[in-house]
């Protein structure tokens, strides 16, 4: 099964027509997305006819010092596409954004193992507990400040 990945200033332009404000920028591999619509923006992009995203292939983030990355990558089985989604998240003290477990239940573990080693919070998810490291462990392995003494 080949797929096509989708141009993401063309899709941004269909999230932007359905939910304004919801789209910060994109380009031809990405749309990121406010992070206070993610949802929104997910099961809009979920729900058919327009991009029937059914297969959530995964959920991580990245931590660029100034703020985090959560990263989704969408694959509609149907209509054979591919779409990477991004929302950032500029509070690094209590980071947390909306957990997407509602939509696609594969985010589950995703998003607790993004919490484990990174430290944000998926708010509403169902079970946002340590899943790799020991309770009472201190600390986010991958963030870049870990192990390093606070300013």
């Amino acid at each position: 099964m080949k797929l096509k990945a989708l141009i993401g200033t063309e899709v941004a332009g269909k999230i932007t027509e359905k939910i304004p404000d919801a789209v910060v920028e994109s380009s031809e591999a990405t749309v990121v997305i406010a992070p206070g619509k993610t949802v929104e923006v997910m099961r809009f992009l979920k729900e058919p006819p327009d991009f029937d995203f059914n297969y959530l292939n995964g959920v991580t983030a990245v931590d660029n010092n100034d703020h985090f990355e959560i990263v989704y990558h969408l694959t509609s089985i149907t209509m054979r596409h591919t779409l990477c989604v991004k929302a950032r998240v500029s509070d690094r003290e209590n980071p947390g954004i909306a957990s997407i477990t509602a939509l696609w239940r594969g985010a589950e573990l995703q998003e607790r193992e993004i919490f484990d080693l990174m430290g944000i919070r998926f708010i509403g998810h169902p079970n946002l507990k340590r899943i790799v490291l020991w309770d009472g462990f201190e600390g986010y392995p991958l963030r870049k400040d870990f192990g390093k003494p606070k300013a």
